[in-house]
């Protein structure tokens, strides 16, 4: 029997859970020496990230103060906290978090040792009644480490003679040193022999265990204040062991905080200081929220896996989140990733550009897709596919070019990536089994826009690297699609073009069609995220800001009748006014928030407003030349923030509620900070520098505002079969192997058979002469397919009609 270890009741402890996503600071150390990345909440440690940046290993880290008798205070509940960056564009902090009853203060430094894989704490303690010897300080820690707060063990031990409190799992430990002595240490697990339920039972600490073994599980320990007069330092290191851990918190205590503060700023500073200048000269003491930004986009980077940049440090409602959420927002989302590198070019970071590009190409899928979101090896952690997520990255290969960012050679390095994208979205496209919000399938105007745009950036670059066909192949696509925009996705005539006034407008999804004589916008979509019994729409029912990005992409003026009538809809059925300026929820029926009570997101919910939103509108507003009111919109969505300059993903919409933190115009217990929503901030800081949309993409500007480009084909595919084309069109059929097309238009009197040519992108197609047939004539055909020597077996047919009644 082991006598030498006191072991803690209470296996496994109450299940585990992380806690809130709400963070007022991120942080990292640039360099390669350090892996560590911290978060802050309530005046306290929040999640920290070790090895990598995908991968949690602390739920928090606080102090609670006792007097041993009948005070019982928790830094993150009972007091009040103020959070300051230690420089402008440095994401290092200072706290004050001061009692609500006013009986101590406590001021924190906080940053990660650039030297090493620890966190550093200045701390120091303030008697505002009494003196030292009345107060008890403790520090409370709890792992969470791999992800995971089951299975976790903690124990009492030492390194080299100096006394720590450790915990490991699955080959990663934590190990927390302080600069002055410990007066008393315990492990135990949560709920029921943690340092946590004996403070508030005691007031004192007074139980002493040394090990709990394999179960959600705290470390609690007792600092001397009077050794180091109220001030010490916590250093909390991190290795593969025990001993790595506890030479790195070691170590880190040595070198001292102040050591750690010069190298750690130095190397902001030197980073923040290659950027354009576009700090924004502001009349009052609010953040700088370009620097604020800038240093957010950047600490979301994991420089062990270069240019791999997550959503957000945070695991949005992570309060009502355990274990079988692994991913929450520390995951790379390749839409997320792209917005973010766009928000970097737009700052003048071509070299941290660069590195997205070498990631997306480290990471892109074999047929040419990425998934839909993966941790930070390219393991995918969703399987759906969003369409857009194969666009976006050839545009930001297009938009780093222009800008400069990318030499020759980079051009010619990444333009197999973009080759190997561009032939699955022509493949695959334009319809997308999810659209940007990661839901619906169907024709949504975000998607198709981006898709067009791509193929014609893809087309330029496929110039510039001697495959003229492929070029030509790729302009005919991106024509047929942008001429197809409206009858994918345009509705006219329906309930609400009358009871709003509008001729018609855009909706936010289009299913395919698969009846005949069956309207698109009158199938059914179901929304996610809603209760059963709640989630049908109808196709016409439903809009979208989303319709914006037609304007965005270049595929439409924004003084477009059709834009105008649907942002009519939109504005009287999504937009939220806040005392702070309107914010945007992504489309009517969205499930995706806190309930009307505001409990948690739960699985459905209604879906909140979004700051991002607003900055795309003011981006839209710019584009439509109105100027005032961009600048406007940007303000409004400063005002979203943190106190500290943190953009959330969405923000409360509804009366305020206190007893859940929940206010107006103010965060929600969504993910903050949303990368993206900084990233979109910073492009457009530099919209309005220019005096222009930043990543607009000029080839589509060129060929269909002002060259009207319009297309002579339309295209027959077997995953998009129309059924009708118009008098005067050319009737493309499409195959994802050599064919040949045997057809008829008299009805198999006279025959013809045309071979299919190589687009070298794995699609063949080939142009059947239908631009002379009348109205009402039939093509009808059949496919041979060499390779395997065999026919279809089916006959199809295309009518030539004048109705817009193409699938």
């Amino acid at each position: 029997m082991d006598t030498t270890n006191r072991y803690a009741p209470g296996w496994p402890g109450i299940p585990a859970r992380w806690t809130s996503s709400a963070k007022s600071g991120v942080g990292t150390a640039l360099g390669n020496k350090s892996h560590i990345w911290f978060t802050l909440s309530h005046g306290i440690f929040n999640e920290i990230y070790y090895p990598r940046i995908d991968q949690a290993c602390v739920r928090d880290m606080g102090l609670i103060i006792t007097d041993g008798t009948d005070f019982f205070s928790e830094e993150k509940r009972d007091t009040s906290t103020e959070v300051t960056w230690m420089a402008e564009g440095v994401p290092a902090f200072n706290l004050v978090n001061t009692c609500r009853h006013g009986r101590y203060r406590i001021e924190k430094r906080i940053l990660a040792d650039p030297q090493r894989d620890a966190v550093l704490q200045q701390t120091r303690f303030f008697a505002q009644e009494g003196r030292f010897s009345d107060y008890r300080l403790h520090v409370l820690l709890a792992p969470h480490l791999g992800n995971h707060g089951a299975d976790n063990s903690a124990w009492i031990g030492e390194y080299k003679g100096l006394p720590l409190l450790f915990a490991e799992r699955d080959g990663n430990a934590l190990a927390l040193a302080c600069s002055v002595p410990w007066l008393k240490r315990s492990v135990g697990f949560v709920g029921f022999s943690d340092g946590w339920q004996d403070l508030l039972a005691h007031k004192q600490m007074t139980w002493d265990y040394t090990r709990a073994e394999n179960g959600n599980v705290a470390l609690t320990a007792e600092i001397d204040l009077q050794a180091g007069q109220g001030e010490f330092l916590l250093a909390l290191g991190f290795g593969r062991n025990a001993a790595e851990a506890g030479n790195r918190a070691c170590a880190a205590l040595q070198d001292g905080f102040d050591t750690a503060r010069t190298e750690y700023v130095g190397e902001w500073k030197r980073w923040q200081d290659r950027l354009l200048h576009l700090d924004r000269l502001q009349p009052d003491d609010r953040q700088n929220f370009y620097r604020v930004s800038t240093a957010v986009v950047r600490s979301h980077e994991a420089f062990n896996f270069p240019g791999g940049i997550i959503a957000s440090l945070s695991i949005p409602w992570g309060f009502s989140k355990g274990d079988n959420d692994l991913g929450g927002y520390h995951l790379t989302w390749p839409r997320d990733l792209v917005e973010s590198a766009g928000g970097l070019l737009a700052v003048g970071a071509g070299e941290d550009v660069r590195r997205v590009l070498c990631y997306l190409q480290t990471t892109q899928e074999a047929d040419g897709h990425w998934a839909q979101n993966m941790w930070l090896d390219g393991s995918p952690y969703w399987n759906g596919v969003q369409m857009d997520e194969t666009a976006l990255p050839i545009l930001l290969v297009d938009l780093a070019r222009r800008e400069k960012a990318l030499t020759a050679d980079d051009v010619a390095r990444f333009w197999p990536m973009v080759r190997q994208a561009a032939a699955y979205l022509v493949r695959n496209g334009p319809v997308s089994p999810q659209d940007r919000w990661e839901e619906d399938p169907g024709y949504s105007p975000f998607t198709v826009a981006s898709e067009i745009a791509a193929l014609l950036a893809a087309a330029d670059l496929a110039d510039l690297h001697h495959e003229p066909s492929i070029a030509t192949y790729l302009r005919e696509t991106a024509d047929v699609w942008n001429a197809s925009i409206d009858r994918w996705m345009y509705v006219t005539g329906t309930d609400w073009c009358r009871e709003f006034k509008v001729t018609g407008y855009y909706v936010r999804i289009a299913p395919v069609v698969t009846d005949e004589g069956v309207s698109r916008f009158q199938k059914s979509v179901c929304v996610k995220n809603l209760a059963p019994g709640q989630a049908e729409r109808l196709a016409s029912h439903l809009v979208s800001p989303d319709v914006l990005a037609l304007v965005r992409f270049g595929l439409r003026e924004a003084d477009d009748q059709r834009i105008l009538n649907t942002v009519r809809l939109v504005d009287a059925l999504l937009k939220v006014e806040t005392p702070q300026g309107p914010v945007w929820r992504r489309y009517n029926g969205d499930g995706y928030g806190e309930h009307e009570d505001g409990e948690p997101f739960d699985g459905t919910g209604i879906g909140r407003a979004w700051p991002l939103l607003t900055g795309e509108r003011a981006h839209f507003e710019l584009a439509a030349g109105r100027v005032k009111e961009a600048q406007h919109l940007q303000t409004t969505m400063e005002s979203f923030a943190g106190a500290q300059g943190l953009l959330p993903e969405q923000i409360w919409d509804a009366p305020d509620m206190p007893e859940r933190e929940l206010y107006l115009g103010r965060p929600s217990g969504s993910a903050m900070p949303l990368v993206w929503a900084h990233a979109e901030y910073l492009k457009l800081l530099r919209s309005l520098h220019d005096g222009r949309v930043f990543d607009m993409p000029p080839q589509t500007v060129q060929r269909y505002l002002m060259d009207k480009n319009e297309s002579a084909c339309l295209v027959w595919r077997f995953n998009h079969k129309i059924r009708f084309i118009p008098v005067g069109k050319t009737l493309r059929i499409e195959t994802l192997a050599r064919a040949v097309i045997h057809w008829s238009v008299d009805e198999w009197i006279t025959v013809l058979d045309s071979n299919t040519c190589d687009s070298g992108l794995a699609i063949h197609f080939v142009d059947l002469a239908t631009e002379s047939l009348p109205e009402g004539r039939q093509v009808k055909f059949t496919l041979y397919w060499p390779e395997a020597g065999r026919w279809e077996g089916a006959d199809f047919v295309v009518s030539v009609d004048s109705r817009q009644q193409v699938c």
